[in-house]
């Protein structure tokens, strides 16, 4: 933040942005003393914009903890909530799926009612449902309950984002959104250690009950330094295309999570993914009729957009998936504790940031093309890596791969994003983020969602639970963690090498799959996407300055700040009155 603050003490320009209330795109008057008005009305929040963003950070850092710090607990939830993989796949994707569809209406809302109102709403929404989430004793319960932390999720993500170009004049948008993002990437490694440490001294709740207090800050901090704004004129609200895309991820999560344990050829699961095909697609059909829609789909027409896109999408996917497997893998089949998984995950998140630190200069120098294709390929070797871990493998073959696994999305995540909005046209930039992001939060649910199912459908095949109480074996086949439980109760050291040989062939098939559509998407890039999406000037002759210089991933700052990429994305909707969503 202090370095942030040092490189904004540059003059401001000569036109002061519109008054955070204003409408987008609305005139400054002309007159000198509407002129002096407007002054005083921006002053203020201006001036403080940097302790504002530090409000704003805190709001988002709740999101970045949640994010990992679930994956550590999902062993300790398996035998404390009797929770099946099906389950545990429930808790992960409940909030997903929420998250996903109610993101785009949550934006559109804070922009029409206010942004920072429903972004405490959306915090206060959160924390009501984490406090419930620390007394629950059920898995059903706990699912019902992520699914309200999704509903407050997409208040805070999109409208956290959506204040920044209020607060701060266009050439500080980059690095102040860098800023924020790098605040909420801070809590993705935090998180595993955070949560093996509560889960060492404490009960599975407390990783939830940890978001209170930050809540209770941001939520005061937001209170005394980020001031209200709206744009009234943002479109309505598409309450029935809202409704297919809730009904149609829903449908096609559960499909495929119960797909493995009723049966692919049972009617409730054919009924599901046909309720997925026709919801989505009317979904799809719809927003296509719109003339002002929630999810323009006509931007994949753009093939710089729709490849970047897709990069971002594929690593969102294959991110979730690892992120799924792994803590069981470290915590049942290799011994760790709680603490112990979460600081065993950081190889990934130190390789993930170490990349997008870097990959601004490789992009300078390769183009976006080059740096997506190399981390797309870098991921694919972690996988094939990943998928040769054998049953007697200790944990350094592990950390070898979460490196290299880091590294490549680190390479491809953040310029595939920086370059996928820089190509859009300012005025579409919102729906344009609203697209990309809504797609990496399906990409989320649908990963956890089918690769958990692959890899509970493999599981369960090669488990031996001959002789054992039908309550036992039935316990045994809902996850490695419960089959690890009823081997140590009944002493049976034969069911725990059944399960962990079974569980470890599954993580790799899993991982061989990822592997597999991780290098034939480094093929796909590598041959069509444009050579170079890092010099496209989307602003004008008349804003063509150090914005967009900001906008092109090309435009080296040695020495920036967080993941300065990542900046780019929300720099591209430079409209104090769109969300970037």
């Amino acid at each position: 933040m202090t370095a942030a603050s040092r490189h904004s003490s540059a003059p401001p320009p000569v036109t002061a942005p519109a008054p955070v209330t204003a409408p987008a795109l609305t005139p400054a008057p002309a007159s000198a003393g509407a002129a002096a008005t407007d002054a005083a009305d921006i002053r203020a929040p201006v001036a403080r914009r940097w302790w504002a963003l530090a409000a704003i950070c805190l709001s988002v850092l709740v999101l970045g903890f949640d994010g990992t710090i679930l994956n550590v607990a999902l062993p300790d939830m398996a035998v404390q909530l009797h929770a099946g993989t099906s389950q545990l796949q429930w808790i992960v994707d409940a909030y997903l799926v929420v998250f996903a569809a109610a993101m785009l209406p949550a934006g559109l809302l804070g922009d029409r009612f206010g942004r920072r109102r429903l972004l405490i709403a959306g915090l206060s929404l959160f924390a009501v449902a984490s406090l419930v989430g620390t007394l629950t004793d059920s898995a059903e319960t706990l699912i019902a309950v992520r699914a309200v932390m999704g509903l407050g999720a997409a208040f805070i993500m999109p409208l956290a984002m959506s204040i920044i170009p209020s607060l701060f004049p266009p050439a500080e948008r980059a690095r102040a959104v860098a800023v924020m993002t790098s605040g909420m990437a801070v809590g993705m490694p935090l998180g595993p250690i955070l949560g093996g440490l509560l889960l060492t001294h404490f009960w599975w709740g407390s990783i939830f009950l940890i978001n209170i207090p930050l809540i209770a800050v941001g939520i005061v901090a937001l209170l005394l330094l980020v001031p209200e704004s709206r744009n009234p004129a943002v479109p309505r609200i598409d309450v029935l295309s809202a409704a297919l895309g809730v009904g149609g991820l829903a449908a096609l999560t559960y499909g495929i999570i119960q797909g493995p344990g009723d049966g692919w050829g049972s009617a409730p699961v054919i009924g599901c993914l046909a309720a997925a095909v026709l919801l989505l697609g009317g979904l799809i059909l719809r927003e296509r009729t719109q003339s002002d829609p929630m999810l323009d789909f006509t931007l994949l027409r753009d093939p710089a957009y729709r490849w970047n896109t897709l990069a971002a999408v594929l690593v969102t996917f294959v991110l979730m998936g690892a992120l799924f497997v792994l803590p069981q893998y470290l915590q049942s089949v290799l011994g760790n504790s709680a603490l112990g998984t979460g600081v065993r995950l950081m190889p990934l998140m130190g390789g993930l940031l170490v990349a997008a630190r870097v990959s601004e200069r490789l992009v300078a120098r390769f183009a976006v093309r080059g740096v997506v294709t190399g981390g797309l390929l870098l991921i694919a070797a972690a996988m094939f890596l990943g998928s040769r871990t054998g049953l007697g493998d200790g944990y350094g073959w592990t950390a070898l791969w979460l490196s290299i696994l880091g590294l490549g999305m680190g390479f491809t995540m953040v310029p595939a994003m920086g370059a996928a909005m820089a190509v859009l046209p300012e005025e579409r930039a919102g729906v344009g983020s609203g697209l990309l992001q809504t797609l990496r939060q399906c990409a989320s649910a649908i990963g956890v969602a089918l690769l958990g199912s692959l890899l509970l459908g493999i599981y369960t095949g090669r488990l031996h639970t001959t002789g054992l109480p039908a309550a036992a074996a039935e316990q045994a086949r809902g996850s490695v963690s419960a089959a690890q439980a009823v081997a140590e109760q009944l002493h049976d050291t034969a069911l725990a090498t059944s399960a962990h040989g079974a569980f470890v062939h599954g993580m790799t098939t899993v991982l061989l799959i990822c592997g597999i559509a991780a290098a034939l998407s480094a093929l796909l890039i590598a041959f069509r996407m444009p050579g170079d999406t890092t010099a496209v000037d989307t602003t004008g002759p008349d804003t063509a300055d150090a914005d967009s210089a900001a906008v092109s991933s090309a435009a080296g700052r040695p020495g920036g700040a967080g993941i300065p990429d990542t900046g780019a994305v929300a720099n591209a909707a430079a409209d104090p009155g769109q969300s970037v969503v």
